[in-house]
């Protein structure tokens, strides 16, 4: 019996779900797809879950589009590559709109869709020698789904250049050009994230989750009447929720909230 292209696991607070296609440098297909969509909203509905590490097993994190998917493809009509490029759509979305916080741990080549994957996450860290590349223009194609992620991820300066030249970048380029927030050895995934996560669990969850949706919804919009307003309900819902009660408390206090006690 072979092993299930995604693996899923949850330990202590911290979901764990790691592409399972090594023999294809975890390139995606529709099954792909469609079980990661599944496994992140089942992270995103689970409270149990603090945050999720997305990874890949073997040499690289994920080269993007398998080939025979992509074959399957130059054979559909127009609305069937509508459809068939929806769920990849779906599964960005969800990811990038996820209640809980996201870590990339990538290494390896992070081709075309890997790097959309990565730019979805709140949180990337790269291991050093790792190889980015958006890679569609080399055959005709453009990286039009992953789009408004990677121009979130990198600035449109920066996307206009790779976008056009499908030139690779390496790890040390993608943290200066912001699109990871932190580099490290071979072998050092683990512990940088490990950090990460400490720091997460100082945090309120219902606060982050909140804190995420509040990001998303006002970036890009203009200052005005509405946006503060937006703003100033979301600190007195803050303020009157149970979390942002026993946050104040314990802080006046000079005690422990009952995330941090857990932790």
């Amino acid at each position: 019996m072979s092993e299930p292209h995604i693996l899923y696991s949850l330990d202590n607070g911290i979901a764990t779900i790691t592409l399972n296609r090594p023999e294809v440098l975890n390139a995606f297909n529709e099954a792909v797809i469609t079980d990661l969509t599944a496994l992140f909203k089942k992270a995103g509905d689970d409270p149990a879950v603090r945050a999720v590490v997305l990874r890949g097993n073997g040499k690289s994190f994920s080269a993007g589009g398998d080939l025979n998917w992509m074959r399957k493809s130059a054979d559909y009509t127009y609305a069937q590559n509508v459809d068939d490029a929806m769920n990849l759509g779906t599964l960005l979305k969800t990811i990038n709109y996820l209640p809980k916080i996201t870590i990339a741990l990538v290494h390896g080549n992070i081709f075309g869709g890997g790097v959309g994957l990565t730019s979805c996450c709140d949180i990337a860290i790269a291991e050093e020698g790792a190889q980015f590349c958006l890679s569609e223009v080399r055959i005709g194609l453009i990286p039009s789904i992953i789009a408004p992620y990677v121009i979130n991820g990198m600035g449109l300066r920066h996307a206009r250049r790779y976008f056009m030249t499908a030139e690779r970048f390496d790890a040390a380029a993608a943290y200066r050009i912001g699109f990871v927030h932190e580099t490290c050895p071979v072998g050092g995934l683990d512990a940088a994230a490990a950090k990460i996560i400490d720091a997460i669990r100082g945090g309120a969850p219902q606060a982050q989750g909140r804190g995420k949706k509040l990001m998303l919804d006002i970036v890009g919009r203009p200052i005005d009447d509405d946006l503060i307003r937006l703003t100033v309900e979301q600190i007195a819902e803050a303020r009157a929720s149970d979390e942002g009660k026993e946050g104040l408390s314990a802080f006046l206090s000079k005690g422990e909230p009952s995330w941090r006690k857990k932790a």
